[in-house]
């Protein structure tokens, strides 16, 4: 008994350091956004593409991965998501050699390929190994350190990648072949970064390789007709499906644009910027995560989740209309209120699926597209308005629907009283 306890323990320990991995490579997106918009001369529209190779990739993974999951297990989507993740990571070195943008995208879809496989894995492994009745709370401990990556990688991107940056001041003072040259060594410096970020994927895979994991039993023998549309037929599942797409969309805006955001509303620095992503919005966003899973002892989830999204609504709306570092502020706020979302949708969606959890993880996963979709609209509104604190209407849209989602969409009916 207490070696099973040991074993599934450090087994949730290494799911655990999925979360951080693949949130760490999420939060270089905010440092990747601007640092690629000069060097390649983007609009906001197109540098918003970065999002959109990354959260494509969800919609084209998520099913295949579920499939993988449902013949060979969660140990094999683990290491399938690992492999892509490292080999994504290696590929931003020829990328960044042969200075082509389209090229940076490809590396971050091969990256994103691997992380819908390895979130289509974890999210649910963490919130099956266990009691049920503390999967909710399970997995909000697990995506805290995700909360905790979305601190550092914005501060270690930045000294790495933003430092070598040069002002448009700067370049404007250049001839065509010197503005060249130095946009060709800004695209350069991401190499070192997601060179170190592949060879550690890599040695984590080869611990899960050697590792052997505790079997988790989801009731696949309770639905043996299970598929795609037979988990879709579970009300709640399709309203999550609906929460998670909007959520992903809204977290991506707020951290994506966010350095530009915050040189817009407030006339701070670019550095200065990146300092706040990491130990402002990152760091709320960790810290809103252990304070959520702490208040769910007390406060029921949904309730939880119904709180924090009329909150977000509140700020999204004050963070069109203010300026100064007060809106700054109202941007950490959405961090920290909205960083129990994704665990919280996820859980109270995948809950009493029986046979069709794997898939109802997939199609929780390939909601995931919502990263991609939203944040283009989000650009297209900025740059249509010329003004980037306009684009917070689409954040407050998906709050909306996370509001209703928590409202009544999460309820479980009875499968046969679905048509």
């Amino acid at each position: 008994m207490n070696k099973n306890k040991t074993s599934t323990r450090f087994a949730f320990i290494m799911i655990t350091s999925l979360f951080f991995m693949w949130g760490f490579v999420h939060n270089l997106d905010p440092i990747l956004i601007p640092h690629l918009k000069r060097a390649f001369s983007l609009s906001n529209l197109q540098a918003s593409l970065i999002d959109s190779s990354v959260f494509i990739a969800y919609f084209v993974m998520a099913l295949p991965a579920g499939a993988l999951m449902k013949k060979f297990g969660y140990k094999t989507g683990i290491l399938t998501g690992l492999s892509l993740f490292a080999i994504g990571s290696y590929l931003f070195i020829p990328s960044a050699n042969t200075q082509m943008y389209i090229f940076f995208l490809l590396s971050l879809f091969v990256i994103a390929c691997g992380l819908a496989t390895l979130e289509t894995a974890a999210n649910p492994y963490a919130s099956l190994l266990g009691p049920p009745e503390k999967a909710v709370q399970r997995l909000n401990l697990a995506q805290s350190f995700n909360g905790l990556a979305a601190t550092l990688a914005p501060i270690i991107g930045g000294k790495i990648i933003l430092t070598k940056s040069y002002s448009d001041a700067v370049l404007s003072t250049m001839s065509s072949s010197a503005r060249q040259i130095a946009l060709a060594s800004e695209a350069a410096s991401v190499k070192t970064p997601y060179f170190i970020l592949g060879t550690i994927i890599l040695f984590i895979a080869i611990i899960f390789y050697f590792m052997k994991l505790p079997e988790i039993k989801d009731g696949d023998g309770e639905a043996s007709v299970s598929n795609v549309f037979h988990a879709l037929k579970h009300r709640h599942l399709s309203w999550a499906v609906a929460a998670q797409f909007f959520y992903v969309g809204a977290q991506v805006c707020v951290f994506s644009f966010f350095i530009l955001y915050a040189i817009k509303a407030s006339s701070i620095s670019e550095g200065l910027a990146a300092i706040y992503a990491g130990f402002g919005v990152g760091m709320a966003f960790m810290l809103g995560r252990f304070v959520g899973t702490f208040f769910m002892r007390f406060i029921k989830p949904v309730k939880l989740l119904v709180i924090y999204s009329l909150i977000c609504m509140a700020l999204s709306i004050l963070a069109i209309f203010l300026t100064g570092m007060v809106a700054v502020y109202l941007i950490i706020g959405i961090a920290f209120f909205m960083s129990i979302m994704f665990p919280t949708i996820f859980s109270l969606g995948i809950k009493d699926l029986g046979g069709d959890t794997k898939f109802g993880s997939s199609l929780i996963i390939m909601s995931i597209v919502g990263g991609a979709i939203l944040p283009p609209i989000f650009g297209y509104i900025s740059d249509v308005a010329q003004n980037i604190q306009v684009g917070y209407i689409v954040p407050l849209i998906c709050f909306i629907v996370i509001f209703c989602f928590a409202s009544f969409g999460y309820k479980v009916k009875p499968l046969k009283t679905i048509i």
